[in-house]
């Protein structure tokens, strides 16, 4: 194990969906994307969550809630719409997947069209090259893939000094921001922090945060998790 602790990657992606077999049958179809799981949510009531595989440790997901019919899709608020539209602070912008290489880029290209979907470029950005299309419920997509381009995206490139300066970035906070500080871990012993009212928390009932909060964490762990597959669960 490192002795710094950070992530290293995503492991699954969750976007909120009204037609989960729609969102299955494009991903799938148009991009060769597996399915690996369809299962109840656990500890939500009535929602199913999906999981489409990247690769061996990631995934797309995709979350079906029987509310989220009423919840209304709005360009410039829910989504952009298109890939350079806006969409409300901390919404989802667009999503990008990755492939190897030029040739792979061009024949994901040609995958996509061949199943009547519109899709432009490659965009050379310099550090990578780029698809872009639309996928059900008006996801904004990318391919893109990093190999062969013109300059690895990296901090001596690829920082703007005026965007920093736009942003509100210290010297002294982007050298902290290009090297985080490191961090070995106590094997878990860290005890949780204090509830913070302007902190970041999840939109909840405060009692009920609080009382979350304040469990051990074997506590939470007995009395969320649900270990057992569907499978495991049918033959029981």
């Amino acid at each position: 194990m490192s002795s710094n602790i950070r992530t290293n990657g995503i492991n699954h992606l969750a976007l909120s969906t009204n037609n989960m077999k729609e969102q299955i049958e494009f991903f799938s179809d148009v991009l060769g994307m597996e399915l690996i799981a369809l299962y109840w949510m656990h500890g939500t009531e009535d929602c199913w969550h999906g999981f489409l595989r990247l690769n061996d440790k990631s995934a797309l997901a995709f979350v079906f809630n029987p509310a989220n019919a009423d919840a209304q899709m709005q360009y410039g608020v829910t989504q952009p719409g298109h890939m350079m539209g806006p969409s409300a602070p901390g919404t989802m912008q667009h999503v990008a997947l990755n492939v190897d290489g030029m040739d792979e880029l061009l024949n994901m290209r040609d995958r996509i069209r061949s199943r009547g979907v519109n899709v432009t470029g490659p965009v050379n950005h310099g550090f990578a090259n780029s698809l872009y299309f639309q996928g059900p419920e008006d996801i904004s997509l990318e391919i893109c893939t990093f190999e062969g381009c013109d300059t690895p995206v990296g901090p001596k490139d690829w920082i703007d000094p005026e965007v920093v300066e736009i942003a509100g970035i210290s010297e002294d906070e982007l050298a902290r921001y290009i090297k985080p500080a490191e961090y070995a871990g106590q094997g878990g012993a860290v005890a949780q922090p204090p509830f913070d009212p302007n902190g970041y928390n999840p939109k909840m009932p405060e009692d009920m945060l609080k009382g979350i909060l304040a469990m051990p964490d074997e506590m939470v762990t007995q009395m969320l998790s649900e270990p057992t597959a569907p499978s495991q669960m049918q033959k029981t």
